[in-house]
């Protein structure tokens, strides 16, 4: 499965190249010479830019990149310019993606478990979709329980059964008391399948079980 970062990326890069065919040179009227871009465009890509830095790198406003980014986005002089900026924060960019594609960055472990994630639960549907119910919640209550452990190290809290973890974190205000419930539902789910109780749970009920996983994941992990 393509990793949703690189794929981000490809579509930064797309963005960028945009906004580098909207460079027009113009002269003021003192007849010095500037080079316009499409703000707009300019704008978004920079906003975007700023938002996979803080993404890689786990809301760490600390971080090299996101410095640097704050940084190169100032002007510099009474000469500086959009264009310039741009320019400034494309190397930056074209930089933060090598780095990425190296596997030089700090969060490459989060973006590797999204990806493990996803193939999971869409190996929990296909045996779902076969009338395997058991299996197939069976597997998505170890990606819940192994994106809750994934949430503990984040919060430095200490790992446990997945009842004393789903309370924890919601001790820690990293979710609210509802979703603690949710989840604690979820679990029971995965329990009874693990305990071969097929009777305890429906075909919708798994359905429901990895949809509500999945908006878990990308709400708390992506």
């Amino acid at each position: 499965m393509k990793n949703k970062i690189s794929s981000r990326f490809e579509d930064l890069e797309k963005e960028m190249l945009g906004i580098e065919a909207s460079k027009q040179k113009n002269s003021s009227e003192f007849g010095l010479s500037y080079t316009d871009i499409n703000d707009e465009l300019h704008k978004k890509w920079s906003l975007n830019l700023k938002n996979i830095i803080l993404l890689i790198h786990s809301n760490n406003i600390d971080c090299m990149y996101y410095k640097e980014l704050e940084n190169e986005s100032k002007v510099k002089n009474g000469f500086d310019d959009n264009s310039n900026i741009f320019d400034r924060q494309k190397a930056l960019f074209l930089a933060l993606k090598d780095d990425y594609n190296k596997g030089l960055l700090s969060s490459i472990k989060s973006l590797i478990e999204a990806d493990v994630f996803d193939t999971e639960l869409e190996q929990a549907k296909e045996l779902l979709s076969n009338k395997y119910k058991l299996a197939a919640a069976v597997i998505a209550g170890v990606v819940l329980e192994t994106a809750l452990r994934s949430l503990c190290d984040k919060e430095k809290i200490p790992h446990g059964k997945l009842d004393k973890m789903n309370a924890d974190l919601a001790k820690a205000g990293v979710y609210n008391k509802f979703q603690q419930k949710s989840i604690t539902a979820l679990a029971d789910i995965r329990n009874s399948a693990a305990h071969g109780k097929d009777s305890e749970f429906t075909h919708k009920d798994v359905e429901d079980m990895i949809r509500d996983i999945e908006n878990f994941l990308a709400t708390h992990l992506n």
